[in-house]
């Protein structure tokens, strides 16, 4: 009731412009990041390009959430509002922690696993970037709202057995004579995992919405 209640009013639409400029940020983010974890010279030039991006993003996350108290009508509701561009900004925050432990430890090359989990955050950012716009017309859009959200959890499975895969190979690697390599690899793999988790996430944030408006 309070659904349909809620299409007969007068709404605010800025909205989704804000959140499909932040999800731009975050496809931004994760092709940065991606290209990182591809090597060579221009490493520290995508390092800063995530970091940047990271700041944009939180700007229109507090822009977002300034919008939810000041406006009369939401186009869904506010809670899921909040949890949605939340969980967006997690994901990139979560690839800012990842550039943080790179720069630390000052990686230079990474494993092929690595590199496929960097094309599989790339594909999770532009599977959200594609669902966002698509949440103005929830019910015309609902089918491939969950498809997306399906693909996303698929890719994340994925994302999980590079994960495993990748510590046991930096086991077999550096597990009797080097102990530092193999802690440095693990804390990257386990970064870039949860990166793709909190896409997963997006996806879970995306679902309820449907369920709650169609």
């Amino acid at each position: 009731m309070l659904a349909w209640f809620r299409k007969l009013l007068p709404r605010e639409d800025r909205f989704f412009d804000l959140f499909a400029h932040h999800s731009r940020t975050v496809v931004g983010a994760a092709d940065a990041l991606d290209k990182l974890l591809a090597g060579g010279d221009d490493l520290e030039k995508h390092c800063d390009r995530i970091v940047a991006l990271e700041d944009e993003a939180d700007n229109i996350t507090r822009d977002v959430l300034l919008a939810v108290r000041r406006s009369f009508i939401t186009p869904f509701d506010r809670g899921d509002i909040k949890d949605l561009i939340q969980s967006m900004d997690d994901a990139i925050d979560m690839m800012h922690k990842t550039v943080k432990t790179i720069r630390l430890f000052e990686q230079k090359t990474f494993d092929p696993g690595m590199r496929e989990m960097g094309a599989i955050v790339v594909q999770a950012a532009h599977l959200i970037a594609e669902a966002i716009p698509l949440l103005d017309r929830i019910g015309v859009n609902h089918g491939r709202l969950i498809a997306i959200a399906e693909e996303i959890t698929r890719i994340e499975g994925r994302s999980d057995e590079l994960h495993d895969q990748g510590l046991k190979d930096l086991f077999r690697r550096h597990g009797a004579n080097n102990a530092m390599a193999y802690i440095i690899g693990s804390e990257i793999y386990g970064e870039l995992e949860k990166v793709v988790d909190r896409f997963e996430d997006v996806a879970n944030e995306i679902s309820g919405i449907v369920i709650e408006n169609v």
